[in-house]
């Protein structure tokens, strides 16, 4: 068994396309330099996250690019013998979708459109409708976007369809109602972290965890992107400021010897697991 080294970026993007094109660049050499295999970057990578997520304002919103667009195009030539992971807004048929893209060699290995939705991102984004893992030259990988991940099922369905690895793209803010004075204390940290290593650890996977940095608006990102292994351990990560958290990981042989006494996917009970009978929303819904 063969290990690879894996790269997650915390890094600032804004609105500028030509900038962040150039960072991203400037992430993959880095990466390359580090002898990575894989390099997820964040969430909103091409232009950005939302600046409010109470009352988005229509005119500042991040710059939509076609899937097909100049701008993937200019990524995946980028990544050339790296597999690179990122987020960013899609537009097609008139709607935009929280996106992500996995690049390698010139072309696009899978795509995926972000799931679930916080209440004031359901008022720019479409939801997609489709979680599926997809093979890489560094074996079958997931995709999923920030939120995505405080969804038990999501991780899953990706970890029941063959992903070893999960790459998950975040632009995931601080609390906008109690943000604590340093941000590695913020109660949204703290849930980044823990989801991060629940997910990981239950469906005993290699999660590769992204965020941005910086401020967009009134939203503070808070980094803290990491390497998990399939016990739920941190292997790497980074903290509040950019960079990137790095770890050489034997992806197939850490999660054969994982599942070798206690194999989850292989001991849930899923007749068991029905739709509940009641709404557990308060309203009812």
């Amino acid at each position: 068994m063969t290990a690879i080294r894996l790269a997650a970026a915390a890094a600032h993007f804004g609105r500028d396309l030509d900038r962040s094109l150039d960072r991203i660049g400037s992430l993959i050499e880095a990466a390359r330099r580090e002898g990575a295999s894989l390099l997820v970057l964040p969430g909103g990578a091409l232009g950005g996250y939302l600046a409010d997520l109470r009352s988005p304002d229509p005119d500042t919103l991040p710059p939509a690019v076609a899937a097909d667009g100049e701008e993937i195009r200019r990524v995946a030539a980028l990544a050339g013998d790296l597999v690179v992971c990122l987020g960013y807004t899609e537009l097609a048929d008139g709607r935009r979708w929280n996106s992500a893209v996995c690049l390698h060699g010139g072309g696009v290995l899978g795509r995926y459109r972000k799931v679930h939705q916080p209440p004031g991102e359901a008022l720019v984004y479409a939801a997609g409708d489709r979680l599926a893992a997809f093979d890489t030259p560094i074996g079958r990988l997931g995709l999923l976007v920030d939120y995505d991940k405080t969804f038990p099922e999501a991780a899953r369905a990706l970890a029941l369809d063959g992903a070893r690895i999960v790459a998950c793209v975040s632009a995931w803010p601080a609390s906008l109602t109690r943000r604590a004075e340093r941000l590695t204390q913020d109660r949204q940290a703290r849930l980044f972290d823990l989801y991060d290593c629940a997910r990981a650890a239950e469906n005993q996977i290699v999660w590769v965890s992204s965020n941005q940095t910086g401020t967009t608006g009134g939203l503070a990102f808070f980094g803290q992107a990491k390497v998990v292994g399939p016990g739920g351990d941190v292997l790497a990560r980074t903290w509040t400021k950019g960079g990137l958290a790095v770890a050489e990981v034997d992806v197939d042989g850490e999660i054969d010897r994982a599942r070798l006494v206690l194999y989850h996917l292989a001991e849930r009970r899923p007749e068991l697991y029905g739709q509940p009978r009641r709404s557990a929303r308060p309203d009812g819904r």
